[in-house]
């Protein structure tokens, strides 16, 4: 490795050490935590600061990071959406399931779709891009609400149920107790609940703080959609957002999300 991709490795490192628990460091911390002398990290720093990645109190000497990165960040949210950082990751998961795959975010008391990859099967179902649909009576909505503060879930249960009145009757207490179970077992599932003949699963996506930013589902056809297979395609669709969360990040989604909504 050459000295100057090795004197940027060190820089990265610099500020990679940098978390949400310990957003300042002193010199000596920094050093310890990249285990490098303080000499050369003192040099590094300079460096960084010059260039506006890293900013030092005068009064405490503690350094954190600097607002260079809000430039930066702001360059790439202008650039990228849910849509194109999402389609690859829901395109593979179909391709390993055989079946329609799409994510969605919750607006309202409704689920709107995002993006939908749809099945290569003969027979297959999938949401249209910008359908709304009730949370409650969806696996997307039902992995969102799941999540979210039980005064908010009351109130958006509230609606849907209002919104499809002429269906079998569904006490409060048990739509609360599924949704305790689906937090549990960490994914949702609806077996023809809003449709006949269709199932489906979903987990949620969630940001630092656990709270649900988008849900990804599995859809299909009841007949292959039996009941045993479910948990398995559910195991699937989170082994695919731990993924996204370590290759996309958890605080960079949210941007992401909230980015695509306000647009």
């Amino acid at each position: 490795m050459s000295q100057s991709v090795r004197a940027v490795e060190r820089a990265l490192d610099i500020l990679l050490c940098f978390t949400h628990e310990e957003p300042t460091r002193s010199l000596t911390q920094i050093a310890e935590a990249i285990h490098m002398s303080k000499t050369t990290v003192h040099r590094l720093l300079a460096t960084l600061e010059s260039k506006r990645f890293i900013t030092r109190d005068k009064a405490t000497g503690v350094y954190r990071l600097g607002f260079r990165f809000i430039e930066m960040a702001s360059l790439v949210l202008q650039d990228v959406d849910l849509h194109r950082w999402a389609r690859p990751y829901l395109k593979t998961l179909s391709e390993e399931c055989g079946e329609t795959v799409d994510i969605s975010v919750l607006d309202g008391s409704h689920v709107i779709y995002l993006e939908v990859i749809e099945s290569p099967q003969r027979v297959k179902l999938a949401a249209a891009v910008g359908q709304r649909l009730p949370a409650l009576f969806t696996a997307s909505g039902k992995a969102l609400l799941a999540f979210l503060p039980e005064q908010q879930v009351r109130a958006i249960v509230e609606q849907n149920l209002a919104e499809r009145a002429e269906r079998t009757p569904v006490s409060l207490p048990d739509i609360l107790a599924d949704l305790r179970l689906t937090a549990q077992r960490g994914y949702a599932i609806s077996e023809q609940e809003y449709e006949e003949d269709i199932n489906a699963v979903a987990a949620p996506i969630c940001d630092a703080s656990n709270r649900p930013i988008a849900s990804i589902a599995i859809v299909g056809p009841s007949f292959r959609f039996t009941k045993d297979r479910l948990p398995a395609l559910g195991e699937a669709i989170r082994k695919m957002n731990r993924v996204i969360a370590e290759e996309v990040g958890l605080v960079a989604l949210s941007a992401i999300v909230t980015q695509t909504r306000s647009r």
